[in-house]
Order: structure tokens, then C-alpha cells, then sequence
């Protein structure tokens, strides 16, 4: 079973990454773009495409000499949308460890946060197709340390075959009740550890003491971050926490993100002043824990009201059901989130949030030609992408589930059974 979604992988992942670096010239005609940028919403307005970039946005325009026309009928045309933080190319069998690959479990040093997931990024992922025909084009990888609250550094991978991430990388820490098992039993004892962390990375602790935390490599890492160069994204939930959260990075003047945030709104204008954007879970509307008591499905209109930028991300299986993160902006929309603020919490806040802006999350000229045509509205989920391109490429609508599916549907064989199943 498991050498048969390997080889399903290369089938359908192999292709998209094989082909050239752009999809030639291409003009999408007729569509209402909603652009997730300053031109907003347009209707009946046209894209042209070259060279995998976007060159131009709005109505009639003309289609340069071989260029392939795409007629939208009006139908919704958005920036491929974000997939959430998921391990999408790094888990591919969650109950098969070899194929897990977003995990550290170090007994000795466990504190590493120099432990990079993107590394082990497979873009021949049989997840990586299945996400994308649900027209999503973006992911940011998870690190996560089974021995630490520090749980490493992560990125944002496009799903187009490409290899390596795009964009700086990202830190990943753990803070509350769910991490205090990594920290003597007590989310006190997470601030007294982050202390001493800093401490070493700004070499106020000598390297060779016997009471280091970090390696000389791990010293480094988290004195870029310290610098200023990347986001540390912070899974919390309790409002009391959080409130620590702020103030430790206006401290140490850091660039932070939440994940989580079931809590969040409790703090909102403090969170908006700060610029800390928030990946919010919007289906989370009853406390799964004690650090979630305040918990409400109002959470991302209450934050997004004070000013605070807002994201999605789902807590469970966020890679194999990737495509639920259209439900959270719809349900945050639902209960009170602008339609307009549900899409960028999509593509342009978390492109934003995550230093990829220059180049995913709108559409405009001069970003790479990442598309998803819908049937009609992305934020309900009885409607489906219709035809994905990135960087200009149409890619195969066709995952293992769809393959799956139409095997099981046509039947054939002795007794209506597949083919593979008759005896």
C-alpha cells in the first residue's frame, strides 16, 4: 500500500514540477478579480500573464499574438490561497514514522533552534497535489520539537513542484499548558528558559558554560531572529500568556506572530498597536483545554474590528484536510469578518506577515502569476477551483483522491468491480 503512494506521488507531482519555467503567455478574460490588493474587487476585468508574472490587470484588455485565452464568464478569480501551517510535504502517513519528517526528538541539547524542517521538504508529496486542487498555492511548514518549546524553524513553500522555500524562514515556539510538559511543568518556567536563551544569544552567557541551553549553532540562529530577521510564530491561546507574549517581544523589539489565538480578542487593541498579525483557528468555538475558556467563533471579526491583521490556520490534521482553511475564513465571515478581510486572511496578510508579499498573495503587476478560478464564492465551500495556475502554469486538476474517485466510479470488470479487484 504504502509503495503505491509512492509511486502516485512522482506520477502526479513529477509533471508540474518537469514543465517550463512559465506557461507562456496567458489571458484570462471576463473574470471579477478580486485582487486581495489595493485595487480590490474588479468586475469583468481581464489578467494577461507572461513570463509567469502578472502584466497587466483590468478590462479589455487585448491578447498578444499565440497567447492562450481563458474565458471566465464572470466567474471568481482570486490569488491562490494560503494553505495554513501544515506539514504538507513533510508528513506523508502519520502513523508510518519514516515518513514523518516535521519532528525533532533529541533527549540530549533539546533545545535546537537551529533544526530547519524545510530541509526535508518533499515537493513530490502525494498531499501536495491534493492541496492544490482545492486552489491553494502556498503553505508555511511547521517545525515541531517533540522536546522543546523552541521547536525550530520552518518556511513557506509554494505547491508548484518547486523544490526549496520561498522567503526568510520562520521560528516556531509553544507556549502554555500544551508545552508546559517541555518545561519543568510550568508555563512560568517557559519565560525563565526564554531568558536564559536570549541571554546566550547575545553572548551575556559564555559559550562554554555547563549551563548553556544552545549550541554554538543554535546561538546564531536565534540571534538573527533577535535581530529582527524573521517572524517568530508563537502557538498560545490564553489571554494571560499572550499578554506576557507582548510584552517579551516589545523588549527584545522582536517580530512575532500567533498561532492559536483562541484567546486572542481579549487583547486585541494591544495586539493591533503592536502589529502582531494572528493565524486564527476559526472553528474554534468551545474550549478544548483550559487555556481555551474564552474561546469564541467571533474571535477574527473582534481582532480584525481593532485593527489587527488576520490569518487562519486550523488546529487537527491541517495537511491531509488542508482545504478546511476556505471553512475557517467563510465561518470568520459568518460570524462577523468583512468578506474582503476573510479573502486577505488568504493571500495577502499571511504573504505579508511572512515575507513573501513581493511576490504571492495579490494580484498585481509584477507578482508571479499565482490563480485559482472558482466557481463562485472561495469562501463557500459549495464551490471549487475550477483551474489553478502557478507561476503562469496551469496545473493538472488531478490528485490521488480525484484518481481514486473516478476509478471507483467507472468500475468495470467481473461483478462491476475496478479492473485491479476482478478475479
Amino acid at each position: 500500500m504504502l509503495a503505491g503512494v509512492l509511486l502516485f506521488a512522482v506520477s502526479t507531482a513529477g509533471p508540474a514540477a518537469a514543465q517550463p519555467a512559465d506557461g507562456g503567455t496567458l489571458l484570462i478574460r471576463n473574470a471579477t478579480v478580486h485582487t486581495a490588493g489595493p485595487q480590490g474587487t474588479l468586475a469583468a476585468a481581464d489578467v494577461l500573464v507572461q513570463g509567469g508574472l502578472v502584466r497587466a490587470v483590468g478590462p479589455g484588455l487585448a491578447a498578444p499574438a499565440g497567447a492562450t485565452v481563458i474565458e471566465a464568464e464572470g466567474r471568481p478569480l482570486t490569488p491562490a490561497l494560503f494553505g495554513g501551517i501544515t506539514d504538507i510535504g513533510l508528513e506523508e502517513v502519520s502513523g508510518e514514522a519514516p515518513t514523518v519528517d516535521g519532528e525533532l526528538k533529541l533527549e540530549e541539547q533539546p533545545v535546537r533552534p537551529e533544526f530547519d524542517v524545510t530541509l526535508a521538504y518533499n515537493p513530490a508529496s502525494v498531499l501536495v497535489p491534493v492541496a492544490r486542487v482545492e486552489g491553494l498555492g502556498f503553505t508555511l511548514l511547521a517545525a515541531d520539537n517533540g522536546h522543546s518549546f523552541v521547536a525550530g524553524q520552518g518556511g513557506v513553500v509554494r505547491l508548484d513542484g518547486e523544490a526549496d522555500p520561498v522567503g526568510p524562514r520562520a521560528l516556531f515556539v509553544r507556549l502554555g499548558a500544551g508545552a508546559a510538559d517541555l518545561s519543568g511543568k510550568s508555563r512560568a518556567a517557559q519565560w525563565m528558559l526564554l531568558e536564559q536563551m536570549v541571554a546566550e544569544a547575545r553572548s551575556r552567557v559564555p559559550a562554554d558554560s555547563p549551563h548553556a541551553l544552545l549550541t554554538p549553532a543554535g546561538r546564531a540562529v536565534l540571534a538573527r531572529y533577535l535581530a529582527g530577521q524573521g517572524r517568530i510564530v508563537v502557538k498560545v491561546d490564553r489571554a494571560a500568556d499572550i499578554r506576557q507574549l507582548l510584552r517579551w517581544a516589545a523588549r527584545e523589539k522582536l517580530k512575532i506572530a500567533i498561532a492559536g489565538g483562541a484567546e486572542a480578542w481579549q487583547l486585541a487593541p494591544q495586539l493591533a498597536q503592536a502589529r502582531v498579525p494572528v493565524f486564527v483557528d476559526a472553528l474554534a468555538d468551545l474550549p478544548a483545554n483550559f487555556d481555551q475558556i474564552g474561546a469564541t467563533l467571533r474571535n477574527a471579526a473582534m481582532l480584525h474590528a481593532a485593527g489587527v491583521e488576520v490569518s487562519f490556520s486550523q488546529s487537527g490534521d491541517a495537511s491531509h484536510n488542508a482545504r478546511k482553511i476556505r471553512q475557517l475564513a467563510g465561518n470568520a465571515v459568518a460570524h462577523g469578518l468583512p468578506w474582503e478581510a476573510g479573502l486577505a486572511g488568504l493571500t495577502r496578510i499571511p504573504a505579508q506577515a511572512l515575507g513573501v508579499d513581493d511576490r504571492l498573495g495579490t494580484i498585481a503587476v509584477g507578482r508571479s502569476a499565482d490563480l485559482a478560478l472558482w466557481s463562485g464564492d472561495p469562501l463557500d465551500v459549495a464551490n471549487t477551483a475550477r483551474r489553478v495556475w502557478l507561476g503562469g502554469r496551469e496545473m493538472p486538476m488531478r490528485s490521488r483522491q480525484t484518481e481514486l474517485r473516478d476509478r471507483y466510479l467507472r468500475g468495470g470488470g467481473e461483478g462491476g468491480l475496478p479492473p485491479a479487484y476482478a478475479r
